[in-house]
């Protein structure tokens, strides 16, 4: 790599693993002028989603967390707890090794770690990701939930 200062070739100074593995932060030193400097690499994995209607668009794990706080607004869950269930999904999503990932496989993970985390959270992601179109289906839903206690 080149000195973004003075464009000489740079040497490794120290490597560390940075984003739980997913990318590697290096510290270089300059064999012309002796600056120092930081850079990140990380893999370039481009997830595609899939959308219903058959639309693309690229993964962004910001709208996948939007998502589940919207679902979890006021309830008892910590931030936390939410953005470790997201980094999860977003691994499994990855490690899968897929380049093309439907819309309702990431929401079909979403729906099931909300169920283990809080019901309300669960019922609210549900009637969007299953397109509740009636109080009924709401209340059907409910008495699933209420039937495995």
């Amino acid at each position: 790599m080149r000195c973004p200062y003075c464009l000489k070739d740079t040497h490794v100074v120290d490597s560390r693993d940075v984003e739980e593995g997913r990318g590697i932060r290096r510290r270089r030193e300059c064999l012309g002028c002796g600056r120092r400097f930081t850079t990140y690499e990380r893999i370039d994995e481009q997830l595609v989603v899939i959308k219903r209607d058959g639309a693309r668009e690229k993964f962004d794990s910001k709208k996948l967390l939007e998502g589940m706080l919207k679902a979890c607004e006021k309830r008892p869950v910590e931030m936390a707890t939410i953005e470790r269930i997201a980094e999860g999904i977003e691994r499994r999503l990855r490690r899968s090794g897929a380049t093309e990932i439907k819309s309702t496989k990431i929401g079909s993970m979403v729906i099931k770690e909300l169920l283990k985390l809080d019901k309300v959270a669960y019922l609210r992601f549900a009637s969007v990701y299953k397109k509740f179109d009636s109080p009924k289906e709401f209340a059907e839903e409910v008495a699933v939930l209420d039937s495995k206690g």
